[in-house]
């Protein structure tokens, strides 16, 4: 019964009616309702919001680029500065110019496309896509597989097991670096405008990332070469062709010069009028015949004046192992095994860069504007400079960089015992050398204090010995003391222009075509990575700075004269003095013109990169050079041209440097 009286119910409690709602419901009732614009406004939100009115824009203004007629840029440009001169192309074809000597292109270092014929699994789907130029779309997308793919062996310098990246073929290899961005484009659309047409333009495509000799082990490039500019002489009623190489393909040609001329297996066979009865002229556009200190600083430590900055303005960032990219070890142990980088480190030693106390380019003041003089091109500094050590092309500290050679002792760094390995798990599995060290070694090269280029290639050969016991078997540095000896035969000196003699052919002419004006590094100051066991152990020290705007030195780095990055020492010295006149090193007397091209930035956005930029690629769509390339391959001479054009103290620094000629 007390059972049965626990579940009656009160008698005062209804039952709730079919439909009607629970107390529980009656109470979310009472609950306000939230209204919609009471939403909490997070951060993401801001972020998605601003990000979404970037694109837009973005967007909107693209839509409105593309739909505005093709002449509307030209025309804001003209109300702006005045109205712009006809391209060269359009200018001597009103002047009755045609096309008459074949043309053939050389492009340079990094510029040419390179694409995929052979991968691994992390490749699929890449076949015969680009790998370097275009879009770059894989370096994001899969960042360590291009990496690997982008490197060759290094043991042998040739394509690692189970892959295969190969030169694009064509005029499309390396007309544009990537969309937007001309490289060979703008040259080649001049030239169209007199007459030419692809069977009477090549370009000489190669995997720039080769030595040179091995583009023809691998490849069978130089022979490619030699036959299609056989055949474009013979189909052109023997008119000899005009030779166009930029950057570091100027190295590759002279290498070609001398094999093509060189008897087989290590030449082509041709003979020894091979380039006499083939070559009418060499055009070199930012040729480093000496080579360039950005080489070292890129051997040395993956860095160049732009990095180091970006290091000093987001410390560690490109050291930290963001996303299992430790940016910088991959980027030197990628470029490590391009044996090609190895062909531009600096050439003569002191003779040529200068030693701890002196160098060709002292007095040199980067904000200065010199008188201009054509003829002898020496043009007085305004004012004195603070003298700067150029020939210290890397100095542990600014105390050193400053000091006289005097002032401090410098440790033997050759011998020393490089400790033991600073590797660790840590590290996985990012390759630079480096690790082979230790402390010791890392301490040791410190304590040398300062490196002249005679210094370098040592330097070189203790902190990174497996790559320069590859590239010293196909690339060579010094000053040859007897061109007789039969050991200059061999193929790693011939892009050396102090180790090798031109070709004999009296009526050919060479050209050095070089823009200037453009502060370009030189030397650097360098300081020791806090930590050394992943990180590389050496960068510029971008803290140091001249301190005022006639100095040379900025964020680290000495500044001289040239393109922003061939000083105009290593692109004029040869045709300067070195194969001025016969020498030993032009037997025949070739006749050398030098042609630099002072910089001028574009007038406003509108004019892009500019219609007289002398920067090392943009200067490709200089008017003025495309002028003279335009009127040479139309038949004219050096002479005609003008012979030399000069606003460097090219001919001075020249005189400066001892050379037995």
């Amino acid at each position: 019964m007390s059972l049965l009286r626990r579940r009656k119910a009160p008698e005062n409690e209804k039952p709730p009616a079919p439909g009607a709602d629970s107390s529980e419901d009656r109470d979310k009732k009472r609950k306000p309702k939230q209204k919609s614009g009471d939403k909490h406004w997070s951060c993401v939100d801001s972020c998605c919001w601003f990000v979404g009115c970037i694109c837009t824009v973005w967007w909107f203004l693209l839509f409105l680029y593309k739909a505005m007629p093709a002449s509307f840029p030209q025309y804001v440009t003209e109300a702006i500065t005045g109205p712009l001169p006809d391209p060269p192309g359009i200018k001597l074809a009103k002047e009755g110019l045609k096309a008459k000597h074949p043309v053939v292109f050389v492009p340079g270092i990094v510029t040419g496309g390179l694409e995929l014929w052979e991968g691994h699994h992390c490749a699929e789907g890449l076949f015969r896509k680009r790998l370097w130029g275009g879009t770059f779309g894989e370096v994001y997308k899969r960042p360590l597989c291009w990496v690997d793919h982008m490197s060759l062996d290094n043991e042998s310098g040739l394509d690692p097991p189970g892959i295969r990246v190969r030169p694009v073929t064509g005029l499309v290899a390396a007309d544009y670096f990537m969309p937007g961005y001309f490289v060979w484009a703008v040259l080649i659309a001049n030239l169209a405008r007199i007459g030419y047409e692809e069977k009477t333009m090549y370009m000489a495509a190669y995997d720039w990332r080769l030595s040179f000799q091995n583009t023809e082990v691998r490849d069978q490039t130089l022979s490619r070469i030699k036959s299609n500019i056989e055949l474009m002489v013979a189909t052109n009623g023997g008119k000899k062709a005009v030779i166009i190489p930029h950057s570091m393909g100027v190295l590759y040609f002279l290498h070609f010069m001398k094999w093509v001329e060189a008897p087989a297996p290590m030449g082509g066979g041709g003979g020894p009028d091979w380039c006499a009865k083939h070559i009418k002229a060499v055009m070199n556009i930012g040729g480093p015949f000496l080579g360039v200190p950005k080489a070292v600083s890129g051997l040395f430590s993956a860095e160049a004046r732009d990095i180091a900055v970006a290091r000093a303005i987001a410390p560690g960032v490109l050291d930290k192992d963001l996303f299992r990219i430790q940016t910088l070890q991959y980027i030197m142990k990628m470029t490590r095994t391009w044996d090609s980088t190895m062909s531009m480190i600096p050439k003569g030693g002191d003779t040529i860069w200068g030693g701890l106390d002196w160098s060709p380019e002292d007095g040199y003041i980067p904000s200065k504007k010199k008188q201009r003089n054509n003829d002898t091109g020496a043009g007085a500094q305004l004012s004195q400079a603070k003298h700067a050590n150029y020939g210290r092309i890397i100095s542990f500290g600014k105390d050193v960089a400053e000091a006289h050679s005097s002032e401090f002792e410098r440790v033997e760094f050759r011998d020393a015992v490089k400790g033991h390995n600073v590797a660790n798990s840590t590290c996985q599995d990012v390759w630079t050398e480096y690790h082979d060290m230790g402390y010791g070694g890392v301490d040791a090269v410190a304590e040398w204090k300062a490196y002249t280029a005679g210094d370098i290639v040592d330097l070189l050969h203790f902190v990174a010995p497996k790559m320069m016991a590859r590239g010293s078997s196909h690339f060579s540095y010094g000053i040859a003391d007897n061109l007789d000896d039969p050991k200059y035969e061999h193929y790693k000196y011939w892009s050396n222009p102090l180790e090798t003699r031109l070709p004999n052919a009296p009526d050919m002419e060479i050209y050095s075509m070089y823009g200037v004006g453009i502060p370009t590094e030189r030397a650097y100051i360098y300081k020791l990575t806090p930590s050394t066991e992943c990180y590389i152990p050496f960068q510029i020290d971008t803290s140091a700075d001249g301190g005022d705007e006639d100095s040379c030195l900025k964020d680290g780095v000495y500044m001289v004269d040239g393109d922003e990055t061939v000083p105009a020492l290593s692109a004029g010295f040869m045709c300067a003095k070195g194969w001025r006149g016969k020498t030993r090193f032009n037997p025949s007397g070739i006749r050398t013109y030098i042609r630099e091209y002072d910089h001028a930035p574009p007038a406003n956005f509108l004019e892009g990169r500019g219609t007289q930029s002398g920067a090392h690629v943009d200067i490709m769509g200089n008017f003025a050079l495309m002028e003279d390339i335009i009127r040479v391959a139309a038949g004219a001479t050096g002479e005609e041209l003008g012979g030399d054009q000069v606003y460097t103290d090219i001919f001075k620094w020249s005189e400066k440097i001892n050379l037995q000629l």
